[in-house]
């Protein structure tokens, strides 16, 4: 079976530098980070005496872009880090595989370089805009630029500029451990005696993106209320920390009365299912997403996570974490009884058996998506190029 590389290319207007990435997605190991590795081809007759400089911005917006006005914005551009490209300043620069093949095949035009992610940055994410919002989504959002120019503060021609989207994501950790999550809370009533006793266990820490998320819940009324109705969610938290806001939403939800009402002196005890999805939260404004780039790959947002010894309140950009949260109607006059369970939702690291099943399942979506598609992999802002791409498709069909 022929094995072909997939590479991200991206050209600027006037066709005369062009950017070569072999990912769009780096990962943030809290220990370190993934570099940022491609490479950049120019024609060398158009560059003269000028030179070739690369950038990784990230755009953290925080606010609607419709509502600045007078000047005041509600986002903040940093230059992360920025260096020459071409001439190549240090030739004896180390190249990974990738870089090592592209150079070899794109000839003596082709320049490598390496960003690195400062210690720190904050992960991709994108809040999901509503039917009534015109402007760029908010959220946290990196690009990768390179520029022709004299000198690395030149003012950037259009024409001569290419930029490359990409996100920085967290995975979850290799082992998901054996701890249970669970909550144990109580009401009692003013004018009545007794209580009303609340447990619920997760079966898990740290759930995968699609999983089901299992909720065991155990009611013991030792009161003289009853309960009228149950109701599970999975709540989203999402932490704004340059304006100091916070705010949750509900990516899935269960109500029922399944064995209700529970009458004073008795017990239930039941598991319930909720599947938090992206896809099932399409049209609600808010709901934070890991680094929208295309729609059949966005998966809610990872939650964050931060190296031992550091707290999330430390973290930069959007913090996100998830709880299951579990409501008790104990009626009318008795209200509600409410506990929450954290837990994480996280996508699983390369070489477990977990993300070897979600490739397969992404991999099978994808056949048969093109089967009834004209163009293969078109995509506007990007041009994607597959090697050997025909080759591999007819020997996969013969296995």
């Amino acid at each position: 079976m022929v094995v072909s590389v997939k590479v991200f290319k991206k050209t600027t207007p006037n066709g005369k530098v062009t950017f070569y990435l072999g990912r769009r997605d780096f990962i943030d190991h809290l220990d370190y980070c993934d570099p940022i590795d491609g490479v950049v081809v120019v024609d060398k007759d158009y560059l003269k005496e000028r030179r070739v400089f690369g950038q990784l911005i990230t755009t953290y917006r925080y606010g609607r872009e419709e509502d600045e006005v007078m000047g005041v914005k509600f986002s903040k551009e940093l230059i992360l880090c920025k260096e020459q490209i071409v001439p190549l300043v240090n030739q004896n620069m180390e190249m990974t595989p990738l870089q090592e093949k592209l150079v070899k095949k794109l000839g003596p035009n082709a320049f490598p370089f390496t960003f690195q992610f400062p210690q720190g940055a904050p992960s991709s994410v994108t809040l999901q805009a509503g039917e009534d919002d015109s402007g760029k989504p908010l959220g946290v959002e990196y690009t990768i630029r390179a520029y022709v120019g004299t000198n690395e503060d030149d003012r950037q021609h259009k024409r001569s500029q290419v930029s490359l989207t990409i996100k920085k994501l967290q995975y979850a950790p290799a082992s998901r451990g054996r701890r249970l999550p669970s909550s144990l809370v109580s009401k009692g009533f003013t004018f009545s005696q007794g209580k009303i006793n609340l447990e619920v266990t997760l079966d898990r820490e740290i759930y995968y993106h699609g999983e089901k998320v299992a909720a065991t819940i155990q009611i013991t009324n030792n009161s003289r209320k009853a309960v009228k109705n149950i109701k599970c969610y999975v709540v989203q938290h999402c932490e704004v920390t340059m304006v100091n806001a916070q705010f949750s939403k509900h990516v899935a939800s269960l109500e029922t009365r399944e064995g209700c009402p529970i009458t004073p002196g008795a017990n239930l005890t039941k598991t319930f299912y909720l599947v938090p999805l992206a896809s099932s939260n399409k049209d609600r404004r808010g709901i934070a997403l890991d680094g929208h780039l295309k729609d059949e790959d966005v998966n809610l947002a990872s939650s964050t996570l931060v190296a031992e010894g550091k707290s999330t309140a430390d973290a930069m950009g959007i913090v996100i974490s998830y709880s299951v949260r579990v409501k008790v109607n104990c009626g009318t006059l008795g209200g509600e009884l409410v506990t929450d369970v954290p837990f994480k939702l996280m996508t699983p690291a390369p070489g477990t058996i977990e993300k070897a099943r979600v490739n397969a399942m992404k991999k099978m979506k994808s056949i048969e998506a093109h089967r009834y598609e004209n163009s293969h992999y078109a995509d506007d802002d990007d041009n994607i190029v597959f090697e050997d791409f025909a080759k591999m498709r007819m020997s996969a069909a013969t296995d």
